[in-house]
This record gives structure tokens, sequence and C-alpha cells, in this order.
């Protein structure tokens, strides 16, 4: 695929996904919080949108070609070519103004990036350890971002946001495993598999087989203690930041929780949280600093 031709689709896509951006909240980018924090995050959600859409909507062939557009366009945001040549995709232009007030580093834009290479030839992991190093890329980047648009990036916080990421994209992970399969995808480590004596058919099945219930159980289990263990950031923060960071541990012991309700129920459909039981969590993380 030419240069000209993958540019034009990756600004169709990205321009879908920015236009979902302005349709959607950002996950921690709730109603309340100050216009410019909702900015910010809108256009970091426009990226991250636009690079899922780049890896799992776009025709196979042109996946890799596009994921490359969007990073050489990200260097052109932080280094502009000779002739002072900056982003051509909107959605990269859109970052601009919060790289440049809240001094967000290049990296996490790249290991996003690079995540979404990486579902294009890793379908299985074989152990737990293996889809933490996933993690690592795909979902601990957006909460270092995060931490930068409110000011509170530290060393310390980084560490118990990447903690919050991890939990929730296991989380995510978990409410759509039928989802996953339909794409090729197994995120349920291979190892936990076979302890479970859980098969492939098994997780094609119509209605969830008792042992998928019980190895979702576990990693249910397993992703709210890492949302426990990182879930003390809120605590460290004030003002916005702090509800901020309290909506992100909000929903993801919400959508747990609605995974445990439904009996570990994941390929009948996604189990989905009920916007009451968001809010009770949100306002239980708020109080309680954890």
């Amino acid at each position: 695929m030419t240069r000209d031709v993958a540019s034009m689709s990756a600004r169709v896509i990205t321009s879908r996904a920015a236009g979902q951006a302005a349709a959607e909240n950002f996950p921690v980018a709730l109603r309340v919080l100050p216009g410019r924090y909702r900015r910010h995050l809108a256009a970091v959600y426009g990226f991250a949108r636009s690079a899922d859409d780049m890896g799992d909507e776009a025709p196979a062939a042109e996946r890799l070609s596009l994921l490359d557009e969007l990073e050489a366009d990200v260097a052109l945001l932080y280094r502009p070519g000779p002739g002072g040549e900056g982003p051509r995709l909107p959605v990269v232009r859109a970052l601009a103004p919060a790289v440049a007030e809240c001094a967000i580093p290049e990296q996490p834009f790249l290991d996003l990036i690079q995540a979404n290479r990486q579902d294009q030839v890793i379908t299985r992991y074989p152990a737990f350890a293996d889809l933490l190093a996933y993690c690592r890329l795909s979902a601990n980047p957006v909460g270092r971002i995060v931490l930068h648009v409110f000011g509170a990036a530290t060393p310390e916080r980084e560490e118990l946001s990447d903690l919050i990421c991890t939990g929730l994209q296991l989380a995510e992970h978990w409410q759509d495993v039928a989802e996953d399969l339909r794409a090729g995808r197994i995120y349920l480590p291979v190892e936990d598999l076979n302890a479970f004596g859980v098969t492939e058919r098994d997780l094609a099945a119509p209605a969830t087989p008792p042992p998928v219930r019980a190895l979702v159980g576990f990693e249910v289990r397993r992703a709210r203690g890492l949302l426990d263990q990182g879930a003390p950031l809120v605590g460290t923060l004030r003002g916005a930041a702090r509800l901020a960071v309290a909506g992100y541990v909000a929903g993801g012991r919400a959508a747990l929780a609605a995974i445990a309700a439904s009996g570990c129920d994941v390929l009948a459909g996604a189990p989905r949280p009920r916007k009451r039981r968001v809010a009770a969590e949100l306002l239980a993380a708020q109080v309680r600093g954890r």
C-alpha cells in the first residue's frame, strides 16, 4: 500500500474515531471535570480509539501500514520535519495542546501503537506474565498520560496507576471473551485454561460451561486484586484528578462485579454494570481515597 493510500485510509479511520470521541465520554472524562481536562482527555481518547480501530477494524492487509502511518505522525508531533512539517492526521494534531501544556512524553503513545501491532501477530498468551506484559503496552500508557494531563505524574503514582490500568484491561478482556474469540484472539492465559480444564471449544460454546465459569471467576478475583492494590492512588490526589482516577477504579470494580453477578456467564453476552452500581463505587472510592 502506498503512503498516499495509507494516509487516506488513516484519515478516514481517525476522523471516525474523533467523531466517536466527541460523542462519547472517555472513561475518566466525567462531565463534571473542567473543560480543559475534558478536551485533553477527549483528544487522548480519540488517539487510542484510532489506534484500536486501525488494529481491529481496518482490512487485515492494511493494519500494519496504518499503524506505521500513525507512528510517523506522532514523531512529527514531537519532532517537526525540516520545513516545520507537523502531523497530517487530525487525531494526532488534536493531541498538540495536551502534549504542549501537560508535557506528555512520546513513549506512551508509541506503546499504544505497539500494542496494536502485537495484536496482529500474537493471539494467545502462554502465561499470565505474558498477558501482563501486553497490558504494559495496551493499558498502562493511558493511565500515565492521564496523570500528566492532571499534572500529577510521579514515579510512585505511575506504579499505582499501572496496577489500576492493568486491572481495567483484564476486566474488559473477561467481559469480552466471546467477542475476542470471534476476532481470533484468546486473552485467557493458556496455563490457566489448562489448569481449569478449559478448551478452546468450550470458549465457543453457546452457553458458558462450568469450567469456564470457574476460570473466569478466578481471573475476576485476580483483576480485582490488582485494582485494589492500585486504588490508594486516589488518596494521593485532589480535586479533578482525584475524581477522574476514582472514576477509573469505580468503573473497573463495577465491571468485575457485573461479571461475578452473572455467575461468570461471559459467553452469552458481555456482562455490563448498571449506572447505579458505577455511581456507588465512585462515591465509595472518592470517600475512602482508594
